[in-house]
């Protein structure tokens, strides 16, 4: 993309935004890659900040942490052996930080679409 600035146009980077349909592609590209347990952890990001009840700043850590999984680039490649290390640590600090958002309701959400990948 290309901006004025009032002398020349300059290049603008397109800024990197979570995406409802990528984190649906990645999950189900990812899932038997990344294991169960990191794919269960997304899930319940996912689906505690599709509530009603949780609040802005929460949603805001559940979309940069869902970001950060579906970055093809990150700091430690997916494709790599041990590659959604860091993924877990970025999930499992945002999981942490939502725990009063994730009940029983998302949990059970999660289990079912989980039951449809791995069972």
């Amino acid at each position: 993309m290309v901006t004025e600035t009032g002398t020349a146009p300059i290049k603008v980077e397109k800024k990197l935004r979570y995406s409802g349909t990528d984190f649906w592609i990645k999950v189900r590209h990812a899932a038997k890659t990344a294991g169960r347990e990191l794919i269960e952890k997304c899930l319940w990001l996912h689906y505690a900040a599709r509530r009603p009840d949780t609040p802005a700043w929460a949603k805001a850590t559940v979309y940069s942490a869902l970001a950060y999984f579906i970055l093809p680039t990150d700091t430690i490649p997916d494709f790599i052996p041990g590659g959604y290390t860091d993924d877990l640590a970025v999930i499992a600090g945002a999981v942490a930080t939502l725990a009063g958002y994730i009940d029983q309701q998302v949990k059970d959400r999660a289990q079912q679409r989980l039951a449809h990948w791995f069972d």
